[in-house]
């Protein structure tokens, strides 16, 4: 349990450290700018752009996430298996966020997949021991 509860945590924090590249990215535009920091993050381009992309990329993995990973933890289907599926979830998306940052498209793209996958099997280990 403490593995996939771990893995929940840091999937829930990603979002949050996401921020820091796109914080740095709005100071170098001369200020960041606390009173309309979304209209700021709206015209960033490049590196901003991209920062900015991958931080709300990282909110809507983790409503990915959540489900299949506090289903696992209600049902109890504590396994090799789902302890797999969690951890390689975090990963791929600390990997996602670097090659977001990085412009690296095509290893973004595969990353995504397998975290979305991971997701999705999670979801799916719960359905079917519910059965």
């Amino acid at each position: 349990m403490y593995s996939i509860l771990l893995c929940l945590f840091i999937a829930t924090v990603l979002p949050i450290l996401a921020k820091a590249p796109l914080a740095i990215a709005q100071a170098k535009t001369g200020r960041y700018d606390n009173r309309l920091p979304r209209q700021q993050q709206a015209s960033l381009t490049g590196f901003g752009a991209r920062a900015r992309a991958g931080h709300e990329n990282a909110f809507e993995a983790l409503l990915m996430f959540m489900p299949g990973a506090i289903m696992v933890m209600v049902m109890e289907l504590f396994s090799a298996y789902t302890i797999g599926l969690a951890v390689t979830f975090v990963v791929a998306r600390v990997l996602y966020h670097a090659f977001y940052l990085l412009d690296w498209d095509k290893l973004r793209s595969l990353v995504w997949l397998v975290a979305f996958a991971c997701s999705i099997l999670l979801l799916w280990e719960a359905l079917i021991k519910a059965l």
